[in-house]
């Protein structure tokens, strides 16, 4: 997206709030307009300023996160919101991002992985933090699993039963290893520090990757990456 990403911040924790500003405040063509403490607070700060983002927790008083999102996006279709959370157990996610948010990231994030989110979430991708990630495609593995053995035939249902090979006919080797390693739910620095490469290298073979195998984010290609055996869920 062109121009200055307007961010509103929500979270009942002054001091992490704090540091969530700071971190956005340090990026070109961030612009932090806001910041409250509730999900009443959000509804009528997105109101009054109108922002692309709203970066939110979700355990907080008078409204959670939850509801603030399902309301907010009914309300204002066009703001993006940004979910942060201790929580990485599989449902729990899958029922937040039903209501909308179009990102998930837990409080344990490193700096760049926040900023990066807010800019996916800001151009209209979705964003999982990747240890969220992880968790959500071994869950999809299972499903799959027990769909083959209760003699489901359908299309998911066959997972279990695909043979693992790289896509050489799509992606480079060295594409292919960081592919690998998004379904093992490692982050950006994680890969970079395996393979000995820059953090910035790293994220130009993920958005190759994405572009190759024409998917918004790196859950997406995962979860096609599963369904085509090329990669191994561990």
């Amino acid at each position: 997206m062109d121009g200055v990403i307007k961010i509103v911040i929500i979270d009942d924790h002054q001091l992490f709030r704090e540091g969530v500003k700071r971190i956005l405040e340090f990026e070109k063509g961030f612009e932090v307009v806001a910041e409250g403490s509730n999900g009443n607070e959000a509804i009528a700060l997105v109101e009054q300023y109108k922002p692309d983002v709203v970066v939110m927790d979700i355990n907080m008083p008078q409204m959670n996160g939850v509801e603030a999102t399902a309301k907010l996006v009914e309300r204002f279709p066009d703001v993006k919101v940004l979910i942060l959370s201790i929580h990485d157990d599989e449902s729990y996610v899958t029922h937040v991002m039903k209501t909308g948010a179009r990102g998930y990231l837990l409080k344990e994030m490193d700096a760049d992985s926040l900023i990066e989110a807010v800019k996916v979430v800001a151009e209209g991708g979705s964003y999982l933090h990747h240890k969220v990630t992880h968790n959500l495609v071994k869950e999809f593995r299972r499903l799959a699993a027990g769909a083959t053995e209760g003699g489901n035939n359908s299309s998911n249902g066959t997972l279990k039963n695909v043979e693992y090979q790289k896509p050489l006919h799509l992606l480079t080797r060295r594409e292919c290893e960081v592919l690998q390693m998004l379904a093992d739910g490692k982050s950006n620095r994680s890969i970079g520090e395996t393979l000995f490469i820059s953090e910035k290298t790293v994220k130009n073979h993920v958005s190759n990757i994405l572009q190759k195998m024409n998917v918004n984010d790196r859950t997406q290609a995962v979860i096609v990456a599963i369904k085509n055996g090329w990669v191994k869920v561990r």
